[in-house]
């Protein structure tokens, strides 16, 4: 027992952090042995990319900060160093679509569905397909009122930037997955 009172809450909060830290210990001990580990940048095949896509539309300017964040790859935009590079990257379409889903009685709509779809291919600047064209999509759906239309018209926006976001991590993905061999067994 201390021999001062005011020592007593401070023994009391110093015990709780213990019993804590050995209550947690080992759930983190558990997540350390069965691998887990947090995302990190991609290996990938190549040291230079050229982009040929825009650079001044909104999936450009993702794709591209991106591939910049890797830290592992040069990017060039020039046509003229399409020659030199390891690997091509072509966004062959881009294409942002809403469709009318539902309409109440009157013929108002009240629901959408928004789509994007990218295609695009990584191949070798001799022609060799690395990845062979491929399209990616999402799609969401969004409720619609006419007194709310400029909200709507926001969370349109903050969709359409999402599904951007899961169609460059994809795009991301799928470039570090591609494997040197590929490349010399590869069709034009």
């Amino acid at each position: 027992m201390p021999s001062n009172p005011e020592d007593l809450p401070v023994m009391n909060t110093s015990r709780r952090r213990l019993g804590l830290l050995l209550v947690a210990w080992p759930a983190l001990a558990g997540l350390s042995a069965c691998g887990f580990q947090l995302r990190n940048a991609g290996d990938y095949p190549f040291k230079t990319l050229y982009a040929n896509f825009s650079t001044t539309s909104p999936l450009g300017v993702e794709l591209r900060r991106n591939l910049l964040g890797t830290g592992r790859i040069s990017l060039l935009t020039e046509p003229a160093q399409s020659a030199s590079a390891d690997a091509i990257l072509d966004i062959l379409s881009e294409i942002r679509e809403q469709a009318v889903v539902g309409v109440n009685a009157s013929g108002q709509v009240r629901e959408l569905q928004l789509r994007l779809r990218v295609k695009f291919r990584l191949r070798t600047p001799q022609g060799l397909n690395l990845i062979e064209p491929v399209e990616l999509s999402q799609q969401r759906d969004l409720s619609f009122t006419e007194t709310a239309a400029l909200s709507k018209e926001i969370e349109q926006t903050t969709m359409y930037r999402d599904m951007q976001t899961d169609i460059v991590q994809q795009i991301m993905r799928r470039l570090s997955a591609v494997k040197p061999r590929a490349a010399a067994t590869a069709k034009p």
